[in-house]
């Protein structure tokens, strides 16, 4: 596929610039043309960075497109690809990134990678076939379990095997060489609102959101050297929601219209103007305000809390 990206629409202004100025950065999950990851790396170039990893798994095309579209722009930047729920490639690529970051690991890692179903009814038993025998149903229903429940697995590995794993690898690193590290988890409004037709994906982004406190407590007293947040994004439009872009059925009762990928990657960019330990193990949510042709948009802080009511009937 074709860099379609227009370059100049990450061009956020000198304001922004304090988000990635000479941070090595790396973003997993960037290299698919038109994907939120592949705008947030533009960003990341366009606003500062001194070098961009761009990571991917099979969308390799597309991902040396952006290479080449960012050392355009005059940043330093290197492809890289990795199965994020592969152990081995994940530690293969260890030396690789160090490497191409001038000896240095990574000021900035947003964790992005993710996939979606192509959508099943969690629970719920497949229609007849009128004329179909029961044999040939039983058949046909077994296998949509089967592959609904393997495309809901890949889906959950990838976000949350792959988030945890990416973690452990570069939080140790900062803690052994006592180098500053932020993480930025990229998570789903259907997290905390779930939607139907997806639960591989509303599990994984809801788990997700757990992991700074987890990193946070697992730490102990060197957790300072780490900061860690979640990025809770709206319906954005990219090659996974092309199709829904125009069904307001889909996105409506969050937005207006879908974000552009620019807009997204500019509110996310404005986020890291803050200083990392004020966005430390906080969950923030981008909200959509307006009509489609003059929308707004704004943070707001999520808090996730357990509420605990005692019961009559117990022993």
């Amino acid at each position: 596929m074709a860099f379609t990206a227009d370059t100049k629409n990450f061009e956020f202004g000198e304001a922004y610039r304090s988000a990635f100025a000479g941070k090595r950065v790396l973003i997993t999950g960037s290299g698919k043309d038109g994907g939120i990851g592949q705008a947030l790396a533009l960003a990341a170039a366009a606003n500062g960075a001194s070098v961009v990893g761009v990571h991917f798994h099979s969308s390799y095309r597309d991902g040396f497109d952006l290479v080449d579209a960012i050392r355009d722009m005059g940043v330093d930047a290197f492809a890289l690809q990795a199965d994020v729920t592969s152990l081995s490639d994940l530690w293969a690529s260890r030396s690789y990134i160090i490497e191409h970051m001038g000896g240095k690991s990574p000021d900035v890692i947003v964790c992005n990678s993710g996939l979606s179903e192509q959508g099943y009814r969690f629970g719920r038993a497949l229609p007849e076939i009128e004329g179909e025998s029961r044999a040939e149903r039983r058949v046909r229903v077994r296998q949509s379990f089967m592959d609904n429940l393997r495309e809901s697995r890949l889906v959950m590995d990838t976000k949350i095997d792959g988030f945890v794993s990416w973690t452990h690898l570069w939080a140790g690193e900062a803690v052994y060489h006592k180098t500053p590290l932020q993480l930025i988890y990229v998570s789903s409004m259907q997290a905390i609102e779930p939607g139907i037709a997806v639960p591989g994906y509303v599990v994984a982004n809801w788990a997700v959101l757990r992991l700074p406190e987890i990193l946070r407590v697992n730490l102990g007293k060197v957790s300072d050297m780490v900061s860690a947040c979640c990025i809770i994004f709206p319906f954005i439009r990219t090659g996974l929601t092309e199709a829904y872009a125009d069904n307001p059925k889909v996105f409506g009762r969050w937005q207006s219209r879908m974000l552009e990928t620019h807009e997204a990657a500019q509110s996310m960019t404005q986020l890291l103007m803050q200083p990392a330990d004020e966005l430390n193990l906080g969950n923030f949510k981008l909200n959509v305000n307006g009509e489609p042709d003059d929308i707004s948009l704004a943070w707001s802080k999520v808090r996730l809390e357990v509420e605990e009511d005692s019961l009559d009937w117990g022993p």
